[in-house]
């Protein structure tokens, strides 16, 4: 009889509005193959159609969140099926994600790993983790959003410096360039990143899919097209159940009942 290996993506139910996603791969720190990749695209695509679901925690079993890409699937690649490859597709929905999705990393962060934590909404990073874009160290450079999401975080020169040195970034160095909201002790990190999708999850669900829509168009857009995609995003909210009760409970000074519609 085979012997059936754990999923290499591993999904917590919960009992609430709170999903938690674990990479599994931690004999090799959950280095990100093809496999992962593609069941983790799998289930943010289910999830994202479950209207149970209001925020998502990604996080790593064992000690690291993700080292970086798995070398040994890419070391036979050459030019032509790098860029016929469906890997790098695969990172665009996790852009498209319509929900929050927060990373909950201890450990390393490392090339494919932080390009993975940068794609997520959130971060909660333990005292120890490590975050760096070290793939110049082995001949190439970011290739999945690492020098265009990093350079808009933390500036021009700073990600210079690491995307050419491969030098790692630690998580209070990642908190003072903005690319982490907290840094808490290790054995709290998943908690903390589950409490504040908790928070998050108790918000009217169609404004914060909206709200994330709009600040992620800040990130791509013009000043003059960001507001005008605000504004028609902030109009379409007045034709929701929760932002009339929202509004009446606040003139009748009592808490809101959200419904998500």
């Amino acid at each position: 009889m085979a012997i059936m290996s754990e999923p290499v993506v591993l999904l917590d139910q919960g009992d609430g509005p709170v999903r938690i996603l674990r990479l599994n791969r931690p004999q090799v720190l959950n280095a990100l193959n093809s496999e992962v990749m593609e069941a983790l695209v799998a289930h943010l695509e289910a999830l994202d159609k479950d209207d149970t679901v209001a925020v998502v925690v990604l996080t790593g079993q064992g000690r690291a969140f993700a080292a970086g890409a798995d070398i040994s699937e890419l070391q036979g690649q050459t030019a032509v099926t790098m860029l016929t490859s469906p890997q790098i597709n695969r990172w665009e929905h996790i852009r498209q994600f319509s929900k929050p999705l927060i990373a909950a990393v201890k450990g390393y962060a490392l090339g494919g790993g932080m390009e993975l934590v940068m794609a997520c909404d959130m971060v909660i990073a333990a005292e120890g983790a490590r975050f760096g874009q070290p793939e110049i160290k082995i001949g190439v450079m970011p290739g999945a959003g690492g020098t265009q999401r990093l350079t808009k975080t933390i500036g021009k020169v700073r990600a210079m410096e690491m995307v050419l040195t491969g030098k790692n970034m630690t998580a209070d160095e990642a908190y003072a360039h903005g690319l982490v909201n907290r840094v808490v002790p290790a054995e709290a990190v998943e908690q903390v990143a589950v409490e504040l999708a908790q928070e998050i999850a108790a918000m009217p669900q169609v404004a914060v899919r909206l709200a994330k829509e709009s600040v992620l168009t800040a990130i791509d857009t013009p000043l003059e097209e960001g507001l005008k995609h605000e504004r028609r995003l902030f109009s379409l909210l007045f034709a929701t159940e929760d932002q009339q009760e929202g509004m009446k409970a606040f003139l009748e000074k009592r808490a809101p009942i959200f419904r998500g519609r």
